[in-house]
């Protein structure tokens, strides 16, 4: 299945991506995202769904899930994505599924497309914390 988004810039760098769902404004203003940010967001996108695919596939409830997602360019020119660091936090795990979970996010980790593909030029790690519901 393609993937298809518009960008359209000014003469300087501000401008608006817009996809089949919606739209994001890019560039160094307030409530603009910058370019690798738009790239962690979508890791985070497509590492949820994924997720969420596993965990309905294995009938594991959960209440949600939070995402800090940092990445760390190097300083060689071209200056891609050295390293990547995700920080996952879910509650509402019943303590009997909690291993169920981690291993549901591991596998995650291997279909979810943008991780797989930012794994072939960045070190790629995570951490998974359990929240209570009321944290």
């Amino acid at each position: 299945m393609a993937s298809k988004v518009n960008l359209v810039f000014d003469n300087q760098m501000h401008g608006i991506s817009t996809g089949s769902h919606g739209s994001s404004q890019i560039g160094p203003t307030e409530g603009a995202l910058a370019p690798y940010e738009m790239v962690l967001g979508g890791l985070g996108g497509c590492l949820n769904s994924t997720f969420q695919d596993v965990l309905d596939k294995r009938r594991i409830n959960i209440h949600g899930v939070n995402y800090v997602i940092e990445g760390e360019k190097r300083d060689e020119v071209p200056k891609w994505l050295k390293q990547v660091h995700v920080d996952v936090s879910v509650s509402g795990v019943d303590e009997d599924d909690k291993k169920k979970v981690e291993k549901s996010f591991e596998t995650a980790t291997r279909y979810c497309s943008v991780y797989q593909t930012l794994s072939h030029v960045a070190t790629m790690t995570y951490t998974l914390t359990f929240k209570s519901e009321n944290e």
